[in-house]
């Protein structure tokens, strides 16, 4: 069994290409994928070549961690059956090909655990459960506080500030690019240079930017609490002045936990959490490699999605 996959045989070198499947067992499924998400974080970092160094990391590799699709077959021992929607964060699935993350593909193969159960009206919008999952797993850190000042207005940044008002909060976001000011649902979006504010307690950064947290230090109350919900290509860096005058708290938020992906996609199924809005772009997966350049290179693109349903 073989399948056709996005290949980033090195950085900024992206090819559609025919790869091997590793055969299933009886504890695995066959995902044929209808449509797969692009990552402005993690993935424009393995295509320029600045992603750090992480097990598994290197070239040529499937990237893509944001797959849905339908069940064609399943193992013996597999829960799910063919013909249910499920979402799968990746794949290691191509032989001696990397799957960092391995989801970029028009047929998957998974252990039948990692696959996440969809309702069937959910559509190309369930690309986005695995940031939606990220944002959730921010906010559900033990004593976590809910953000009252987010930094970034990408789709992390709008998830991260849907999922603070459907638990009660009322985020102010910081956007410097004015285009992306538009979309606020229950919340404001302003020009950080327009606020005057230094007692925020709780700040969520996906702004990507490792030289922010001296700004933030700035603008936070005395106690209070930076959360790094983005990632991070450069050291991190800041001045302890300032920060030790505050008693500032820093968390690093890490990737979601299956308990994340599951809570995050039952609010979204009931109609909590809505994601209209936030793809905004979308492509036949036989244009990928234009698509990715537009994905890391176009500030209009928020979230572009490969449609692989005519992929044979």
């Amino acid at each position: 069994m073989d399948t056709i996959a996005v290949l980033l045989k090195a950085p900024e070198d992206l090819v559609l290409s025919r790869l091997t499947l590793t055969p299933p067992g009886d504890d695995d499924i066959v995902v044929a994928v209808e449509w797969s998400g692009i990552s402005t974080g993690t993935e424009r970092l393995l295509w320029s070549g600045r992603m750090p160094h992480f097990p598994g990391m290197g070239y040529p590799l499937v990237p893509g961690y944001e797959s849905v699709g339908r069940v064609v077959s399943a193992g013996s021992q597999a829960i799910r059956r063919p013909g249910e929607r499920v979402f799968v964060a990746g794949a290691r699935c191509f032989g001696d090909v990397r799957g960092l993350f391995g989801g970029a593909a028009a047929r998957l193969v998974v252990p039948d655990k990692r696959a996440v159960l969809l309702d069937e009206a959910t559509g190309s919008e369930g690309v986005l459960l695995a940031l939606a999952a990220t944002a959730w797993h921010a906010m559900a850190a033990p004593n976590a506080a809910l953000p009252d000042l987010i930094v970034g207005h990408g789709v992390l940044g709008r998830l991260l500030a849907r999922i603070a008002v459907l638990k009660g909060g009322a985020p102010v976001v910081w956007e410097r690019d004015a285009a992306r000011r538009d979309g606020a649902r229950g919340y404001e979006v302003i020009d950080p240079d327009a606020d005057a504010r230094r007692d925020y307690r709780s700040i969520y950064d996906v702004s990507g930017d490792s030289g922010i947290i001296d700004l933030l230090v700035q603008r936070m109350a005395p106690g209070g609490e930076i959360v790094l919900a983005g990632f991070y290509s450069d050291r991190i860096g800041f001045s302890f002045p300032p920060a030790f005058m505050r008693e500032a708290r820093i968390r690093i938020a890490a990737e979601w936990q299956e308990a994340d992906l599951r809570a995050t996609r039952d609010v979204i199924a009931n109609g909590d959490l809505r994601l209209d809005g936030l793809v905004t772009h979308q492509e036949a997966a036989e244009r990928a490699p234009q698509a990715y350049a537009q994905a890391f290179t176009d500030p209009a693109c928020l979230k572009m999605v490969l449609d692989w349903r005519d992929c044979a």
